[in-house]
């Protein structure tokens, strides 16, 4: 075996012996919102108003301002439309978000930030939310990439904590 091809094959051999169970303590990673450019979603193991509460809970917890709940469906309902469940809660961490405004005063469009409790037609319950990298990309900010990674990590932190039981 060449001198190159050893390491590798160590570190093979090495992942995996890691336990199964260390899987699942790691949160569960966001996935593509279907028909969305830039949504990502994680699916709840709780029903739909425990969700939405979990996740102003754990907002408020973080000493992260909640600005807004919005019960869309009830808004569809007072115009004669009907929808599925669909609640949008807006949050946001003023000396975080700004710093994006500094850079794109346009980002304002999509600051506080925005979490999008949702029911599919099956009963599934989501929470969804603009992917961070997404936003970047949209208002060509480069100079900020710490900063959309901490909101990336925290939006996850915010969506697990909704989701999880």
């Amino acid at each position: 075996m060449s001198p190159i091809a050893r390491p590798l094959l160590a570190a093979s051999l090495a992942m995996l012996a890691i336990p199964a169970f260390a899987e699942a303590s790691v949160a569960a990673a966001p996935v593509a919102a279907p028909h969305a450019a830039g949504i990502v979603r994680l699916h709840s193991a709780n029903d739909f108003d425990q969700t939405v509460a979990r996740l102003k809970s754990d907002v408020v917890a973080k000493g992260i301002r909640f600005f807004d709940q919005i019960d869309q469906t009830a808004l569809g309902a007072g115009a004669d439309l009907k929808i599925r469940r669909s609640t949008l809660v807006l949050f946001g961490n003023p000396p975080l978000g700004v710093q994006f405004l500094q850079s794109n005063p346009y980002a304002g469009l999509d600051w506080p930030v925005r979490m999008l409790v949702t029911e599919d037609a099956d009963g599934s319950i989501w929470v969804a939310w603009t992917d961070f990298d997404f936003i970047a990309n949209r208002y060509a900010i480069a100079d900020r990439a710490p900063q959309f990674k901490m909101a990336s990590e925290v939006a996850l932190s915010i969506a697990t904590a909704a989701t999880t039981r």
